[in-house]
């Protein structure tokens, strides 16, 4: 029988979508299951995005550039302008989602048995990403008890060899919600330039920040012209999961020619996805307004409801649409999967994201699970309800 590779063997299942068997066995029992495990928004596309594709006269449906057409990345330049980021349209590359946004950078700036230092927990498939990439994640970990803020300049500074090639960060987090200062993007800037490694940003919740607060982007920055590469998405921005239209941007022009060669092999992202992605970038700003109010009450009402079950523990996301929180259980890979299998109150129960999937160092956050807020309030409140009483049976 032939083998199946070693890395093949070494990818990870995804913490998000391993236990989707178990929640589908369990709507066929009938019972309804609460989904806060997975970043899809409820939240409606922007009508002129959906009207792009409806109503478009296209004959032929042909490749698209393989860096995306001209038209969408002037108008993405235009958009970012209006952020403090000042980027032409050669410097950016569209891709077919984030992920492969991200693939192509690390395929771009490492080679077998580089390392790339990230805080975590940290976005599950950057473990994938690495797998895939035959390079090794070096965690820097971050806690419960500070809110995940960027650990000290010191953790990263030990971690550092001459197989370091990057720093990874994703700003406002997944899956912690963490939201980078200013003195912190800056703190990670004088990292990068002394060590000259690049400073990869993934980006893709940028208009998610709360609180009054502000985000603050790498490309921002000066002096970080060689050195920051921007990872971004349209995905949770407009709600456009489903278009699969990501982006990479860096004023480095070797780094950027070198992703495009990557763009060239897969040929071109979609051609109707990049259709819709470009009209959304007119989407007017009372869309997002709406949209952060909208998560705000969420995250709120969320938050107001964990802290009232015993023994459980959560962090204040200030971005994106998630929180860490830890359970008074051992193993939330066992009670998430419990949960699906032989739990329900009044026939609903709920599907969480395990979070130890969110870090590589062994035996880290077994404990914790993420939970996304994307789902209406009273929702949450009815989910917090369920794994309330679901706690209460497993533990006894």
């Amino acid at each position: 029988m032939p083998l199946i590779s070693t890395k093949g063997n070494l990818m990870p299942e995804s913490p998000i979508r391993k236990l989707v068997p178990y929640a589908e066995n369990a709507k066929k029992r009938g019972t309804k299951v609460y989904h806060l495990n997975i970043g899809q928004p409820d939240i409606k596309t922007p009508q002129v995005a959906l009207d792009a594709i409806k109503n478009n006269t296209i004959e032929v449906l042909s490749y698209a550039r393989s860096e995306g057409s001209e038209e969408y990345r002037t108008k993405l330049a235009n958009y970012y302008a209006t952020n403090n980021i000042s980027v032409s349209p050669n410097d950016i590359v569209a891709t077919t989602g984030g992920s492969e946004a991200l693939l192509f950078t690390i395929g771009s700036i490492t080679d077998p048995g580089d390392e790339i230092i990230i805080p975590e927990p940290f976005y599950a498939n950057y473990n994938g990403f690495s797998t895939a990439s035959g390079i090794t994640v070096v965690p820097v970990i971050s806690g419960i008890d500070d809110n995940f803020a960027l650990p000290k300049i010191e953790d990263f500074e030990k971690l550092i060899t001459d197989k370091t090639k990057a720093i990874l960060i994703c700003n406002p987090g997944n899956p912690t919600g963490y939201l980078y200062s200013k003195e912190e993007i800056q703190k990670l800037k004088q990292i990068v330039l002394k060590h000259d490694l690049f400073l990869i940003a993934d980006e893709v919740y940028r208009e998610f920040v709360y609180d009054g607060l502000e985000h603050h982007s790498i490309m921002s920055e000066d002096g970080l012209d060689q050195h920051a590469i921007m990872i971004d998405s349209v995905s949770k921005r407009y709600s456009m999961c489903g278009a699969r239209i990501g982006c990479i941007v860096s004023r480095n022009e070797e780094f950027i020619a070198t992703a495009i060669k990557f763009a060239q092999a897969r040929l071109s992202p979609p051609t109707y996805a990049l259709l819709a992605s470009e009209a959304a970038l007119e989407t007017p700003q009372s869309y997002f307004d709406d949209v952060i109010e909208e998560y705000v009450e969420r995250r709120n009402t969320l938050i107001s409801e964990l802290q009232k079950v015993d023994g459980v523990k959560v962090a204040s996301p200030k971005g994106a649409f998630y929180c860490v929180v830890q359970l008074p259980v051992k193993d939330t890979d066992d009670f998430a999967q419990w949960m699906l299998e032989k739990f329900d109150l009044n026939g609903e129960t709920v599907m969480v994201a395990p979070a130890s999937g969110f870090y590589s160092t062994p035996g880290e956050g077994k404990n914790q699970v993420r939970i996304a807020y994307v789902l209406n309030k009273t929702d949450l409140k009815k989910s917090v309800e369920v794994i309330a009483a679901a706690l209460k049976q497993y533990n006894s």
